[in-house]
């Protein structure tokens, strides 16, 4: 009896070790990136050529993090990633919603078509679509209505909104921006979870559609909610492809810090005769600068967006 006890004890031991050393293992392999990008950020060129030096840096220099802040026009590339990127992805979030409601509480004619077009939009790739998204925002139209209207009046009316902010908030407002059909399908399924009483008691108590969406489905969807407003921020925020189709200049931070290397030489007058071992640590720091918005962002909702995953079953 002893000795059974003996090995059952040993068995959970040997687990725990197990356990522990795939959750460390796997933390760090998560970590390193990061954590890499972290401690050669302050690094100094002389510690490049240092073999004694590999994480802790003989000499913290702030050098980097400043050449990095003017190379990539950090503030103004903030400021158009809030127009071009963040204000997109609140209005997906906002959109998305009532598209979601709509399809989960209400029938009507073309619903199983809407249904059908939703899983196209997340299965066909954007790059597939990019070409005649691109020509129908040369020149914008509705329904044909602006160039029936500029045949008859013998001059072009329909606008162009390439380069411009509403060539990603326009999508964004009709619910076929950048990953809403993944947002609706979330959104659709949490509304099917509630219980149709809350809406019910409602109805009895006089409260319209839009009523009762925003006074009993919004507050009761927290944390679904949280949960899109994540990944729509940061996708949109992070996206470096259609801002390098839709715009030629004002690019947000996606872009500049891509084309920020080949801006490193008319920086590089800040050091001495380390141009090469400062130029890793300066494009290390532009990563940092990139990364340090995500992470306040993530630092204030990471609490909510555990619960939302929870809730909504969406993994990976």
């Amino acid at each position: 009896m002893q000795k059974k006890r003996i090995s059952k004890s040993a068995k959970q031991l040997l687990l725990a070790v197990c356990r522990w050393i795939f959750i460390i293992t796997f933390t760090y392999l998560l970590l390193y990136p990061f954590l890499y990008i972290l401690v050669n950020s302050f690094k100094s060129g002389s510690d490049y050529y240092d073999p004694t030096v590999q994480w802790i840096p003989k000499t913290i220099v702030f050098d980097n993090i400043i050449a990095a802040f003017q190379g990539m026009k950090f503030a103004r590339s903030m400021l158009n990633t809030v127009l071009y990127g963040l204000l997109p992805g609140v209005i997906s979030f906002c959109s998305c919603a009532v598209f979601a409601y709509g399809m989960a509480r209400f029938e009507f004619r073309g619903k199983k078509l809407l249904s059908a077009t939703l899983f196209l939009n997340l299965l066909v790739p954007v790059s597939a679509l990019i070409i005649p998204t691109y020509i129908g925002f040369q020149k914008t139209d509705f329904f044909g209505i602006l160039g029936l209207i500029s045949k008859i009046a013998g001059r072009e009316l329909r606008p162009s909104i390439v380069d411009t902010p509403w060539a990603f908030i326009i999508p964004a407002m009709l619910g076929v921006g950048l990953k809403c059909g993944l947002f609706i399908y979330i959104y659709m399924q949490f509304f099917k979870s509630l219980p149709r009483e809350l809406e019910e008691a409602a109805w009895i108590d006089g409260a319209g559609s839009w009523r009762t969406f925003l006074s009993i489905i919004v507050p009761s969807s927290g944390s679904a909610a949280v949960a899109v407003l994540i990944f729509s921020v940061l996708w949109n925020y992070s996206d470096y492809y259609l801002p390098q189709v839709y715009l030629s200049e004002n690019y947000p931070l996606s872009v500049s810090l891509n084309q920020f290397r080949y801006s490193l030489g008319s920086i590089m007058e800040y050091y001495s005769n380390q141009a090469d071992a400062v130029e890793k640590y300066v494009l290390l720091s532009a990563c940092l600068l990139f990364l340090i918005p995500v992470i306040i962002f993530f630092l204030f909702v990471q609490k909510k967006f555990i619960a939302g995953i929870t809730t909504t079953g969406l993994v990976g």
